[in-house]
């Protein structure tokens, strides 16, 4: 996430470049992009945990990327070249942020991993991909010509979501029973401002709308909460964003209840503080997280003790969108044999970075950036979860028909492990998916 803008920088007026057409890079937006790759490979240069690079030559790779830079045809194709130094390193928390463009985007869909496989998991309604017939269920066996797999889906879905949105995605996709078909889908664009006036000065709204943006997001990334009867809570937490007190109070909800389910799926991670906060919170005894690796040292990452911790029987969920916190959360609870890990494996995307943030311009600015791993994490097992994830104590996964149907087998086996039957049709109604605005 992008770090908030500090107030000395609410003075100032912010550039949003690029348009969805690849337009021709001009000299100046060239000489802009040479100057972004230098600025972020010092940064990595600087920052990195390995100094060594894993045995890749950076400067030669950085060298690589200027050169190609200087023969791009666009600017979003010279962004791409800044964040391919940055891939060769194979580290899933170092990456480039390119500015924000000028649009949002949107295919009007949702997929991802599901085992081995790749599938349709939501359909916006009045979507082109809707209107083509692309329903949930539907599995995806290649994206504009790229076959699909777990190690390069998020790779894809960074490219053509964040470095190069396109104007459609050609999809090959085999329904629930089993026919195959190629299906075009145009994406929606809807302009923004290409200048945001954050001063609020002459009556401007654009921090206004801003604000509003984060409001919006912190309703969709809010803990959700069910109770199955007095026997079992259900706790939904999309992201590791939660602070101490936010903590204690998601789990006094689950006092009153011998059994917990910790729903992680989909969880991406987020910040190493709640991490912390929802270990203390899961024991009576302060827990190592993990070592943290360094450039220069190491140390170990450790959760205190909550004052009122949960310590009835749990059940965690993780499926293959589960990454970082949210992987070390569910191995920890695997090493402590404090509960069990039920769903899919999770991503495999462990380790601890920083955002640096830089801009171009002096009255007009341009925000860009790079996240940078500044600390591997060993757990007590003396084993990174990077590129490996966390393998459930009981693989449970759905299949595309369940997924066609809108049910949740996961939940709804883990409900009844503990006790109470509930079908995985009403699993599957428990926390309906909250489409963000376009």
């Amino acid at each position: 996430m992008w770090a908030r803008i500090p107030a000395v920088l609410l003075a100032v007026v912010v550039l949003v470049p690029s348009a969805p057409a690849q337009q021709p890079i001009s000299s100046f937006e060239r000489g802009r992009a040479l100057d972004m790759l230098s600025m972020i490979s010092n940064d990595v240069k600087k920052h990195y945990y390995d100094p060594k690079f894993h045995g890749v030559d950076f400067e030669a790779k950085v060298a690589e990327a200027k050169q190609q830079i200087e023969t791009s045809t666009s600017f979003n194709m010279a962004m791409s070249h800044i964040a391919a130094a940055l891939d060769t390193l194979s580290d899933s928390h170092t990456f480039f942020l390119p500015p924000q463009h000028a649009y949002r985007h949107t295919y009007g869909m949702l997929y991802q991993i599901v085992g081995d496989r790749c599938f349709v998991t939501q359909v916006r309604s009045q979507s082109d991909a809707a209107a083509k017939g692309v329903k949930p269920g539907d599995e995806i066996l290649g994206i504009n010509g790229y076959a699909v797999n777990r190690d390069d889906l998020w790779k894809l879905q960074y490219i053509f979501s964040a470095l190069r949105p396109q104007p459609g995605l050609r999809l090959t996709l085999q329904d629930p029973t089993g026919a195959q078909r190629q299906v075009d889908i145009a994406a929606k664009f809807r302009d923004t401002k290409r200048v945001t006036d954050l001063t609020g000065a002459g009556g401007a709204s654009d921090i206004w709308d801003l604000v509003r943006q984060e409001e919006t997001e912190d309703h969709l990334t809010r803990a959700r909460f069910l109770e199955y009867g007095d026997k079992v809570t259900v706790i939904k937490v999309p992201e590791f964003k939660f602070t101490a007190l936010e903590v204690e109070s998601m789990l006094s909800k689950a006092h009153n209840h011998d059994n917990l389910i910790l729903d992680l799926r989909g969880n991406p991670g987020g910040a190493v503080d709640t991490l912390k906060y929802l270990v203390g919170g899961m024991f009576d005894k302060e827990i190592k997280i993990a070592d943290r690796v360094g450039r220069k040292n190491s140390k170990p990452e450790v959760a205190k003790p909550m004052h009122n911790p949960y310590l009835g029987k749990l059940i965690v969920l993780v499926d293959a969108r589960s990454a970082s916190c949210a992987e070390v959360f569910a191995r920890i609870i695997q090493l402590e044999k404090r509960g069990v890990v039920m769903g899919d494996k999770t991503e495999g995307a462990v380790m601890e970075a920083r955002h640096y943030e830089e801009r171009a311009g002096t009255d007009t600015i341009v925000f860009y950036g790079a996240s940078i791993t500044e600390w591997d994490l060993i757990m007590t097992d003396g084993k990174s979860l990077e590129h490996s994830g966390v393998t459930p104590d009981e693989l449970v996964l759905p299949s595309a028909n369940a997924i066609a149907n809108g049910k949740d087998p996961v939940l709804a086996h883990a409900v009844e492990s503990l006790g109470v039957k509930i079908t995985a049709e009403e699993a599957g109604k428990a926390f309906p998916y909250e489409w963000p605005p376009e």
